[in-house]
């Protein structure tokens, strides 16, 4: 003979209700750790707050700067000094690419600076060509560098744009931009005898995250 068992709907409801208490406790257990986590990491980063790289600008030589119609050819040398101020925290750089402009416009091509790790408190010389192959330009620039020349002054501003992490001991944060832009002025006149103009100022630059 089978037994049959019934349920009661008052049985059912309650086992329902302890099934729906448990996934509760769960999602509430895991909710809180999450959020424990987020804010350890969240204090952590206050309490470091990685201040900004430095970088300042060492030596700038001047190679080739001819306008050809409204094409520009250009050669130019960049040592630029990167710093990391912090004490505790270290920089990825994964990406770097350094340019010069000339009153508002680029006078040569991005040239890219390969992936570099700088621990607490270091200092990195940075050495890259800055070449620009018939690149077109305004009409004014002629003018303006006429201008220049016969003030006996050039300013060029060269810039580096890149991506960059944050590391706390084995933590590595997500990626950031950053911008950096230096001023050179060199000496620019019909008296200047053939051969680079160098500028050699040590002047620092200005950094954006």
């Amino acid at each position: 003979m089978s037994k049959i068992t019934i349920t009661s709907p008052k049985h059912c409801a309650d086992k329902e209700g302890l099934k729906i208490k448990n996934y509760k406790k769960i999602y509430f257990t895991f909710s809180a750790f999450f959020i424990t986590i987020l804010l350890l990491i969240l204090v952590i980063w206050l309490i470091l707050h990685p201040a900004k790289p430095q970088f300042s600008l060492k030596e700038v030589d001047i190679f080739q700067l001819n306008l050809s119609g409204p094409n520009l050819n250009s050669s130019i040398q960049l040592t630029l000094l990167s710093k990391n101020p912090n004490q505790k925290v270290g920089i990825y750089y994964d990406e770097i690419q350094l340019y010069a402009t000339y009153k508002g416009q680029q006078i040569t091509g991005d040239t890219p600076v390969p992936p570099f790790y700088q621990g607490q408190e270091e200092s990195n010389l940075i050495t890259a060509s800055l070449v620009g192959n018939a690149l077109p330009v305004a009409p004014s620039l002629g003018y303006e560098l006429g201008r220049d020349q016969i003030v006996g002054r050039l300013v060029l501003n060269l810039k580096a744009n890149g991506k960059l992490r944050w590391k706390v001991g084995t933590w590595v944060s997500g990626r950031y931009r950053f911008n950096v832009n230096c001023v050179a002025i060199n000496a620019f006149g019909p008296s200047i005898p053939a051969g680079p103009l160098t500028s050699k100022q040590g002047a620092q630059c200005s950094t954006t995250l």
